[in-house]
């Protein structure tokens, strides 16, 4: 037997990553972190527990990988779902519903993800997180901002916070109350994205601001009174 190539060696690699990663997911949602070991997660993925650990250095490490994976999956869907739409408002929309919807469905994993990206080691810089950050700042870019590198972090933090509101236990806001937030500060109509059932809540602002500084929350109001200044 002639030994495998390379490509095919890499191929393989990469699918035991992601059983791995997609074991994790499935055991932290539903056991929660404690009670789910790596050896749980190797039998589930079908892997020895020894691969585990080369390629993740810790059990934290391991989920945070694994959370940003299926946000990526969850923003890619809702990116690319049809009808496609190149339109930047509409694919904005689509991702901000996309990760408050995680919140909502999966609320003991991403709890358990947001409490775990608030230790030490904060963000695990890892390619499933780096594929996230892709999608989101080509959000933000197709959105119109004229500054991605200001922009995309700060919607990365809105959303954070959102999520974090979402789950607090004893203090949960209204996942719509959030949404309505968000899309007022990027200028959103109610009906994009995957809207809520009962409406926009009270309260909820009808306009939006015209196009220019978008991505940074600015009306074109707010330059305008700058420039007179």
């Amino acid at each position: 037997m002639s030994p495998r190539s390379p490509s095919v060696n890499e191929e393989l690699r990469r699918k035991s990553r992601e059983r791995i990663l997609q074991a994790t997911v499935e055991l932290v949602d539903t056991r929660g972190y404690e009670a789910t070991t790596l050896g749980d997660i190797a039998e589930r993925a079908g892997s020895a527990r020894g691969l585990i650990s080369y390629y993740f250095p810790g059990k934290r490490q391991l989920l945070q990988s694994a959370v940003h994976r299926l946000m990526h999956l969850t923003l890619e869907e809702a990116l690319e779902r049809a009808p496609r739409t190149d339109d930047g408002h509409e694919r904005m929309a689509r991702a901000i519903d996309a990760i408050l919807g995680l919140a909502a469905e999966r609320p003991t994993l991403m709890r358990t993800h947001m409490a775990g990206i608030l230790q030490a080691e904060g963000f695990v810089q890892c390619p499933e997180q780096q594929r996230l950050a892709f999608l989101l700042r080509d959000t933000v870019t197709r959105y119109g901002s004229e500054d991605v590198d200001t922009d995309y972090p700060l919607l990365r933090a809105l959303l954070m916070g959102a999520v974090v509101a979402v789950l607090l236990p004893g203090a949960q806001m209204p996942l719509a109350r959030l949404r309505s937030e968000l899309f007022h500060r990027y200028g959103l109509d109610w009906e994009a994205g995957v809207p809520p059932d009962g409406g926009p809540p009270d309260g909820t602002p009808s306009l939006r601001p015209s196009a220019g500084r978008r991505a940074s929350g600015h009306s074109d109001h707010s330059v305008q009174s700058s420039k007179s200044k």
